[in-house]
């Protein structure tokens, strides 16, 4: 029996590859995570959308209310009830657009660069801020669950790292619009086509997008992954397991990022030029 979302939704989500908004926490709980990113960033000395790169990802192990966040219950639960109760954390992103900004995501599928097999990851997006049509919310396509082929490098102001979009024909003409308030989140497969437009809007669209897959599924690049341990037991071991930070910032947490970063950016550029080249993807 699900924990969180019905069966009708468990349902929804295998079929059209989304189902949202399920809440997490108050507006108010919300605002105060935003405070404490908002904080983070003044200690940075810069915003995570002007500083990019590791500041953006991985935060989990940087900091202790981000830990918290991909640890959350109430997301957890949703996320067992469509992948299982032995859960792994694959990585976290920060994707914020700066008011009235031309930050976009191209039409896009989180499965094509990450290289984990089988499809079986799912993005809990959740919202720290309002996510609206004119703050340039997520755009879903649904019962589109095939590989499609993409482009990097091919999305200017695109708040994806690898500035993708899909080259291959399809029809976005029934794309659903998925907005959320602060506290709230969705879920997407990774195959779910989506995107999101440009902030238009006066205030941060702030959002984070926290990747979680079960522990049987793998890695299938070169490098051996890390992820966390974040619900359940991990009977298979195709991960190395990531520490929790003691304390924000400190010592062993900016080394263990340092180290899970620079091979999670290995792997990013693997699967990156294994598509670039044509090369066959090896899978499992």
């Amino acid at each position: 029996m699900p924990k969180l979302l019905t069966d009708t939704q468990v349902e929804d989500y295998r079929r059209k590859g989304y189902v949202f908004p399920f809440t997490a926490m108050s507006a108010a709980d919300a605002r105060g995570y935003r405070d404490k990113l908002e904080t983070h960033e003044a200690q940075l000395g810069g915003k995570l959308t002007e500083l990019g790169g590791p500041a953006r990802f991985k935060n989990q192990l940087l900091l202790t209310w981000v830990n918290d966040l991909v640890k959350h219950p109430a997301i957890l639960d949703a996320v067992e009830d469509v992948i299982g109760p032995d859960i792994l954390c694959y990585t976290s992103t920060f994707f914020i657009k700066e008011p009235n900004s031309p930050a976009i995501a191209g039409w896009h599928q989180d499965s094509t660069y990450f290289g984990l097999r089988p499809h079986e990851h799912v993005t809990a997006w959740l919202a720290l801020s309002e996510s609206t049509a004119d703050s340039g919310c997520l755009e879903f396509l649904p019962e589109n669950l095939t590989q499609l082929k993409h482009k990097d490098n091919a999305m200017e102001h695109s708040v994806n790292g690898g500035k993708q979009k899909i080259i291959e024909g399809f029809d976005p003409s029934q794309a659903v619009l998925a907005p959320i308030e602060p506290g709230s989140f969705s879920l997407h497969n990774t195959l779910c086509i989506h995107r999101s437009a440009p902030n238009n809007s006066s205030d941060r669209r702030i959002g984070i997008g926290i990747s979680y897959v079960p522990t049987r599924v793998r890695c299938i690049g070169s490098k051996r992954m890390y992820a966390m341990l974040v619900r359940g037991e991990d009977a298979h071991g195709h991960f190395d397991l990531e520490p929790s930070p003691v304390a924000d910032l400190d010592a062993d947490a900016q080394a263990a990022h340092d180290a899970v970063y620079k091979r999670y950016r290995e792997n990013y550029n693997e699967q990156l030029d294994w598509h670039k080249t044509g090369r066959a993807v090896p899978d499992v």
